[in-house]
């Protein structure tokens, strides 16, 4: 099945020019430059040094002109720290080494992938979407492809390899336009890379970010990977159902009937094998559901008199659950959680045979990190000059300063930093790599306007999410192309960004609206999350 896709991948990239070529429409022009001018881009790692480069020249040119702004908290004068000097070279030198091995992202993203690469290695994650979706009813066919793309957001590009293809071949099974069930898959996969019921990888690593960016302005502060869930969880269920609708009423209706030469492939049933390891996960998972409840939820009197120990894992000083070592071990939550589900599935299934699997397993998620671990240790250099030099503080300063000069509201100011994210999100692909250059400006900035880092984190989630779909420097676009051309041999940029652009629109007004009550009514956004920022 890999080598199916790879070979469609490969497809693609020759015959991408001409499909350019059949949609000369504006829209084609249009990301035809956006293409353009993002293959003129430097590897994200590259852009990194050069960040980090760029800043120890900056604070050199910033000091040299006595820069200074007021800490609007403690009435301190903040001047900048010139990295062109001797100590400055020292810091450099002497940290190196630190700053790579002590940045947040780092060790979150590896402990967690190790647990979600005994899921995928042991095939759970492509039986469990398979599942989902062959058993939906045909009534509730295209909700079902939508929400199982939300939730593969859980382990990482599954849902793009699998879900993909795999909505594409049920819709023509069923007598309806591929494409169609294609856009659905791809929508929920990458348009609602912001919602879902579980947390995901992305959610440590963004957080650790965020946090990073937040001792920019309060060295105390905390930012845990549920910060955004509970604004999640919430729009799993409105993305499914708004991505339903969209496929339904605006991108169906547009295709018409299939009258290309793919003839219906047969969809294989989830086999025996599967079916015990499913059953193996599930009982697995019912008992992790039983130990987190013992684990969390203090109890005592009746039948629980013989249960010692409860709620161990809540502050053992306070009681209080939003800052217990529950809440700060969520990272080692997800490793084991999901390596115990993918090791009970394995074994049902018989896809596991020895220890030795599971152990390749996991080495097989850390082999695909090499250019990731790389892109870290360049990004986490560029964190630590900016805070070391005063500048992430100074242009918070100076731009929360402007900012309300203008005299922007915090909605208006929301929806900003929504479209600025969006329309990064066009050239630049990466997800934590966007953050990573976005955060130290954006954190402080609105923490200083009275933004939570939480918050700020969110907005800028919205925005990456809704234009992944549009966006051909994501970095799975090419193989949608090439999914898409085996059902259009003219398929092209152009062909997907026409299809994508509707679920864009309206995801993009959906969560807006969502953000704007979200903000009206003060809610929390994830645990121990506030909306608001106060120094």
């Amino acid at each position: 099945m890999y080598q199916f896709y790879l070979n469609y991948f490969n497809q693609s990239r020759q015959n991408m020019t001409s499909s350019q070529k059949a949609e000369p429409g504006l829209i084609a022009r249009m990301l035809g430059t956006i293409e353009r001018v993002g293959n003129k881009l430097p590897h994200p790692a590259t852009l990194f040094a050069i960040f980090a480069g760029g800043t120890i020249l900056l604070s050199g040119v910033a000091g040299l002109f006595q820069v200074s702004v007021i800490h609007p908290g403690t009435n301190e004068v903040i001047e900048p720290y010139s990295l062109l000097s001797i100590s400055g070279l020292h810091m450099i030198l002497t940290n190196m080494v630190v700053n790579f091995t002590s940045f947040a992202p780092l060790g979150t993203v590896l402990v967690a992938l190790l647990g979600i690469g005994v899921m995928e290695s042991s095939g759970f994650m492509s039986t469990a979407l398979r599942k989902l979706v062959l058993s939906a009813p045909r009534q509730l066919l295209t909700f079902a492809i939508v929400f199982a793309g939300i939730l593969s957001n859980t382990a990482s590009e599954v849902g793009y390899v699998v879900l993909v293809p795999l909505g594409a071949m049920i819709f023509l099974a069923v007598g309806r336009n591929p494409i169609a069930g294609l856009a659905a898959a791809f929508a929920g996969v990458s348009g609602g890379y912001s919602a879902n019921l579980l947390l995901g990888t992305i959610d440590p690593l963004l957080a650790g970010l965020s946090e990073e960016a937040a001792h920019i302005i309060d060295q105390t502060y905390e930012v845990n990977p549920a910060a955004n869930y509970y604004f999640m969880f919430v729009s799993t269920f409105f993305i499914a159902a708004v991505g339903t609708w969209v496929t339904e009423k605006i991108v169906v209706p547009r295709l018409g009937p299939y009258e290309g030469d793919a003839k219906p492939e047969k969809l294989e049933d989830i086999t025996d094998n599967e079916k015990r390891g499913l059953k193996y996960a599930g009982y697995t998972f019912y008992l992790v559901v039983i130990l987190l409840l013992w684990a969390t939820i203090p109890v005592s009197g009746g039948i629980w008199d013989w249960v010692p120990g409860s709620g161990f894992l809540r502050d053992p000083a306070t009681g209080d659950l939003l800052r217990s070592p529950f809440m700060s071990g969520i990272v080692a939550m997800i490793f084991i959680i999901a390596a115990v589900i993918g090791i009970a599935y394995g074994v049902g299934a018989g896809t596991l045979k020895s220890n030795t699997d599971v152990i390749n397993g996991m080495g097989k998620s850390m082999s695909a990190l090499g250019t990731y671990i790389v892109l870290v240790f360049f990004a986490a250099q560029f964190v630590a000059y900016f805070n070391w030099t005063n500048l992430g503080l100074i242009f918070a300063i100076k731009g929360a300063e402007g900012i309300s000069a203008i005299g922007l509201g915090r909605i208006p100011l929301m929806i900003s930093l929504v479209l600025i994210s969006a329309l990064i999100n066009l050239v630049i692909g990466s997800a934590s790599a966007k953050w990573a250059i976005m955060a130290p400006v954006f954190v402080p900035m609105f923490m200083l306007l009275g933004y939570s880092p939480e918050f700020t984190q969110l907005a800028y989630r919205v925005g990456d999410s809704v234009t992944n779909i549009i966006a051909p420097m994501m970095s799975y676009f090419a193989l949608i192309v090439a999914f898409m051309e085996k059902y259009d041999k003219r398929a092209g940029i152009g062909t997907i960004i026409a299809t994508m652009l509707p679920y864009s629109v309206v995801f993009l007004l959906f969560w807006l609206l969502l953000l704007i009550v979200w903000v009206l009514t003060g809610l929390p956004i994830g645990p121990g999350a506030e909306l608001f920022y106060s120094i």
